[in-house]
């Protein structure tokens, strides 16, 4: 069985993506996994495509700042969770994606809505 081709290129830049999380500072890498936790956990939104941007720039973030010998602290403060939900105000939120389920589906049965 043959995989293809379009997937072993997505597995590839998996695999970078992955040694360069591993690369990073272990504070800085112990902060992203963390953040990324967290915000991953908050979000739910959408197709999940605004998350991997946002995760992938907080990555090249945290690659320059460690490379220029800033502390990881420094660059997010000491309320990572505050530097998280503001990285998040741009992505769609799991509380926000079911609010708008709920008033479309309402509105769509009353015949207020969109089909």
């Amino acid at each position: 069985m043959r995989i293809p081709e379009n997937h072993q290129k997505d597995k590839a830049e998996y695999r970078a993506y992955l040694a360069r999380i591993k690369a990073l500072p272990d504070d800085y890498r112990y902060v992203f996994e963390k953040a990324t936790h967290y915000m991953w956990s908050l979000s739910g939104g959408g197709d999940g495509y605004d998350m991997l941007g946002l995760q992938s720039n907080l990555l090249e973030l945290f690659e320059e700042s460690a490379a220029d010998g800033k502390g990881v602290l420094e660059i997010t403060g000491e309320d990572v969770a505050a530097f998280c939900d503001e990285l998040l105000r741009n992505a769609k939120t799991w509380t926000e994606n079911h609010r708008d389920t709920l008033n479309r589906d309402i509105l769509r049965k009353l015949g207020k809505g969109k089909a």
